[in-house]
């Protein structure tokens, strides 16, 4: 960007050396005939004979113009040309100042939300492009906020909409309950646990509009310790078992051992709780959810991969934006106020990492990438890793214990 102004710098120099060869040619016209030239005589005159009409003797006058300003030519010379450069440099400055009304036209521009592109003279393309620039990122960031707070008002009906059917049915079934307390058993007990179901429900869609509420004031603050990766992965998968049960689920897990990273566990934990969630919600029922952590090229690499619907192309670019929810039906299984990602996302950046979405027709995957504790020692001792293997079977609802076995 620096060798960008050239041209301005060269329009800058160009009028500087105009200004200075307009000084010299006109002090040099005023040193040849006014001071020493052929009107030089005729102002020496002129001056004593103003201080004659003052009543002052021709003698005394005389004196006075060579104390004065005969013997200080030299002065007067350098004051000369002072004054003449000012002169021109202040007539020149209207030119250059024309730069600066060029960039304020430019700001004017971006202020007014005009739909005009911004042009500025030649010597100031840089300052052009870069302020088009400006202009098209303030303007995506507006659609953005707008796209976002559209997409949050919808949310926000959608979830108001889904809490009257649970509430609806806990009402209903508990009302039938209340008005035949001769019912049978086992029939209070089925009606009992779907109240259960439906209450549970609705209570994480109140929790859905906290998180809203939250994510748009929140500012996450980092209390970051060492930890130990690979362990934080074997829990919670395993506090996850009831719900990979539910789904017929198995979650397996390989993580190389004692990965250490700097970072916040409460934080990190929701990152990874999110993701593998969010694997849950939409696999395939029957299917293997895949939990993958290792060293590459001294970062620490953590893959979620679930057998599911493929996830378009375009949707991919979007899925951790906040309020996004892949699934435009919003069921009741998977929906959610589309926040689990996008939270996801700004931890991980909030760590110095960063986190990407892949899919295809047999697996989609996501990628968590968060630097080492030590990235030069964990790239050494890489080699020498074992790897610990722990499979959660939600199916059967029986655990493998911990099998080990050695690294690449």
């Amino acid at each position: 960007m620096k060798n960008s102004y050239r041209k301005l710098k060269f329009s800058i120099l160009l009028q500087t050396v105009l200004i200075t060869a307009l000084t010299v040619l006109v002090g040099g016209f005023l040193l040849n005939y006014v001071i020493d030239g052929i009107y030089n005589d005729s102002f020496a005159t002129t001056f004593v004979e103003f201080l004659e009409s003052l009543h002052m003797e021709e003698k005394t006058a005389i004196d006075l113009y060579w104390k004065l300003i005969g013997n200080n030519k030299i002065f007067f010379m350098i004051v000369g040309f002072l004054l003449l450069f000012a002169l021109f440099f202040y007539i020149a400055l209207s030119q250059m100042t024309r730069y600066l009304d060029q960039v304020g036209d430019g700001i004017e521009n971006i202020l007014s939300e005009s739909t005009e592109p911004i042009h500025l003279i030649t010597e100031l393309k840089p300052i052009e492009i870069r302020l088009n620039e400006i202009k098209a990122t303030l303007k995506r960031q507006d659609l953005e906020a707008i796209e976002s707070e559209r997409r949050k008002n919808d949310m926000v009906l959608f979830l108001a909409h889904d809490l009257k059917t649970p509430l609806t049915s806990v009402v209903a079934y508990l009302t039938m309950l209340d008005s035949h307390p001769d019912m049978p058993a086992e029939e209070r007990a089925k009606y009992t646990h779907i109240s259960l179901e439906k209450a549970v429900r609705l209570g994480e869609l109140i929790n859905e509009f906290f998180d809203i509420t939250k994510f748009s004031l929140q500012e996450f603050e980092l209390e970051p310790v060492e930890l130990n990766l690979s362990m934080m992965l074997e829990q919670i998968a395993d506090e996850l078992y009831g719900v990979l049960q539910e789904k017929h689920l198995t979650c397996e897990v390989q993580a190389d051992e004692n990965l250490e990273v700097e970072g916040d566990p409460d934080k990190l934990a929701r990152v990874f709780d999110n993701l593998l969630r969010n694997a849950i919600a939409y696999c395939y029922e029957n299917t293997t959810i895949g939990i993958d952590a290792h060293m590459k090229r001294g970062d620490v690499e953590i893959i979620f991969r679930n057998e599911g619907k493929k996830i378009p192309g375009a949707k991919l670019q979007t899925i951790f934006e906040k309020f996004y929810r892949l699934d435009d039906s919003r069921s009741t299984e998977t929906g959610g106020a589309g926040l689990g990602l996008a939270i996801a996302r700004e931890i991980v950046e909030l760590h110095g990492g960063r986190i990407i979405a892949k899919s295809d027709e047999e697996k989609t995957q996501f990628v968590v990438t968060l630097p080492s504790k030590n990235k030069q020692e964990e790239g050494l001792e890489h080699e020498v890793h074992t790897h610990s293997r722990r499979t959660f079977r939600g199916k059967t609802g029986r655990r493998k214990g911990i099998q080990r076995k050695s690294g690449k």
